[in-house]
């Protein structure tokens, strides 16, 4: 039973940090492609709250996972590659978040070295994590 509450709060707070890991590249984009000042501020406001937000939630969703791993049922899974990759591509979206807070900023010091079409390709990674994620968890190939 302690193993579904669990995994209830990891899939939870994992969606919500998704959630907020794929608006707030959506914000950079819209920034860099901002000339007017108060828009921008605006924006680095919205940008900070969002992370400063999506920051603990992140917390909670690798808590709940690691949790999820010293279950007696989780601690077979480290025998299994696929954990072992998804392991490693929630490390690479763990520094993608706080790559985020690096631009972030770099936004509320006015500095941005990107274009706007560079933010929308970054943007997208997540969605490529997610996407593995979630099939090498459903399916488990190896």
């Amino acid at each position: 039973m302690l193993y579904l509450w669990l995994k209830a709060f990891h899939i939870f707070f994992v969606v919500a940090w998704f959630a907020g890991v794929f608006y707030l590249p959506r914000l950079f984009v819209h920034h860099a492609m901002s000339d007017d000042r108060a828009t921008r501020e605006r924006l680095c406001i919205m940008e900070g709250k969002l992370y400063r937000f999506i920051t603990p939630i992140m917390v909670l969703a690798l808590f709940f996972g690691l949790a999820l791993l010293i279950t007696p049922a989780g601690r077979g899974w480290f025998t299994m590659g696929w954990l072992h990759v998804k392991l490693l591509l929630v490390a690479g979206l763990v520094v993608y978040h706080f790559w985020c807070g690096r631009l972030l900023r770099g936004f509320e010091q006015g500095h941005n070295p990107h274009p706007h079409t560079w933010f929308r390709w970054f943007n997208e990674m997540p969605v490529l994590v997610l996407l593995a994620i979630v099939l090498l968890v459903v399916l488990k190939p190896f």
